[in-house]
């Protein structure tokens, strides 16, 4: 009897051994094998003393990530700068979202990095704008210009470019383009160029601002330039390579003549899609008759694209808005047809920057909140970074609010290999999900694995 209860317990113990065995932790997995499980991970801040955003993320070659804002601090996390003039500010990021390694570029102006891409050669591009005249900056133009760097994987500054003419001309997106040359995108103050910025023709002087796109080769020299827009208002905020070469850009419209034929009201949703050699193929607003602005774009697996922003309108393309602002998302096909169009929010204030297709269809998006109701869970206080997922249909699947009592908001997101998401900020919280802050206003890194 005593061996049979023996023989048991052996046996009992072998197969808890073996079940041990058997329970691996997602972790454990390769990244291929992994999924998205939607749990908060951390909450990291940077900076000194000063103000510092996050813009911008891309993901490395290495397995890491790099991100792009601007600092004005000459302490804390800040090496290599001794003026609290705003600077561009890069830094470089494990997997694990361990700092690597950082680096400031500017002169004494104003300078704002705005968004990042990791090029073909493993190395980074950067767009901004800058109202230096000194330090890095080698070629000024006018009160603000497109500044854009060109840099190695180590953040070494490689070569750099600046475009404009006297008035405020900033640069808000990149694309390293087929030709492996570069695409910049960010609008125009037409009145003070009077005219000057479209190369291939001789220029309609429209008004106040004009979405602008210039074409560089690899080296960045320029191939064109072309303006789009009306007498008043228009700013692209970013852009994409469209499958046919040409290039669509979006942002908003204030404007109702010259390119703009179809207005809806205030401000609208405005795309503009060009051929290669930026000439106007086709334009199309979207919205109703508020304001209701577009900060972002991607292209799906499909073929077609997915724009987000933000709408305060209550009619036209909207179909019912949740409260103050709602972000808005719509899907389009390659002549600016609607497919379909999604708001998301709650009662109060809701806005997206940003939008990233995923590899399994699912589209993820990132902004910020005042809401705590309908689509929300939950607001930490005052504005909250919020962070969405939908599938390739508009419907809202996982979202995340992240913050706490002060101002926080989400700018852009990436999918790392492992499917964990890294999305950048900034933010000026000391509670909630924030444990930190180190100035007035601090980047803010988070992770949702």
């Amino acid at each position: 009897m005593k061996l049979l209860k023996l023989h048991s317990i052996l046996l009992l113990l072998i197969f808890a051994v073996s079940c041990a065995d058997d329970e691996t932790s997602a972790e454990d997995l390769p990244p291929e094998e992994q999924m998205f499980q939607g749990e908060f991970e951390f909450a990291k801040t940077f900076g000194g003393s000063q103000d510092e955003e996050a813009i911008s993320v891309t993901k490395t070659n290495d397995g890491g990530f790099a991100v792009l804002g601007f600092t004005q601090s000459t302490d804390g996390d800040v090496v290599g700068k001794t003026a609290t003039d705003s600077d561009y500010w890069l830094l470089k990021f494990d997997g694990q979202a361990n700092l690597q390694w950082s680096k400031v570029y500017g002169g004494t102006g104003d300078d704002r990095g705005q968004k990042i891409i990791t090029t073909n050669d493993g190395g980074f591009a950067v767009i901004g704008y800058s109202r230096s005249d000194d330090g890095d900056v080698t070629d000024a133009q006018g009160f603000y210009d497109y500044w854009m760097l060109k840099l190695n994987s180590s953040g070494d500054l490689q070569w750099q470019k600046s475009f404009g003419f006297p008035g405020s001309d900033r640069g808000y997106a990149i694309v390293q383009t087929t030709d492996e040359g570069y695409f910049l995108s960010g609008y125009l103050d037409v009145t003070a160029s009077e005219g000057q910025g479209n190369d291939r023709s001789a220029g309609v002087l429209h008004g106040v601002g004009e979405f602008w796109g210039v074409k560089l080769d690899a080296e960045g020299n320029k191939e064109w330039r072309r303006y789009f827009g009306g007498t008043n208002n228009d700013r692209s905020y970013d852009a994409i390579q469209a499958e046919d070469g040409g290039f669509i850009m979006v942002g908003n419209s204030e404007s109702d003549d010259y390119d703009i034929t179809d207005p809806r009201g205030s401000y609208d949703f405005w795309v503009v899609k060009t051929n290669a050699e930026g000439e106007l193929q086709w334009q199309k607003n979207f919205g109703g008759s508020s304001i209701d602005i577009a900060y972002g774009i991607t292209k799906t697996l499909d073929g077609n694209y997915v724009v987000t922003g933000d709408i305060r309108s209550n009619d036209g393309d909207v179909a019912q808005i949740h409260g103050n602002a709602d972000v808005w998302v719509i899907k389009i096909d390659d002549l600016g047809n609607l497919l379909w169009k999604q708001n998301l929010g709650g009662a109060n204030f809701d806005s997206s920057n940003k939008v990233l297709q995923l590899e399994n269809e699912d589209l993820l998006i990132t902004g910020s909140s005042r809401s705590n109701d309908i689509d929300l869970t939950e607001n930490y206080g005052d504005s909250d970074g919020w962070l969405m997922m939908i599938d390739k249909n508009g419907n809202l699947q996982w979202q995340q609010s992240i913050g706490g009592s002060d101002f926080d908001v989400l700018s852009e997101s990436i999918q790392l290999d492992d499917k964990s998401i890294i999305s950048v900020g900034n933010t000026e919280s000391t509670d909630g999900l924030v444990e930190e802050n180190k100035g007035n206003k601090d980047i803010l890194i988070v992770k949702i694995r």
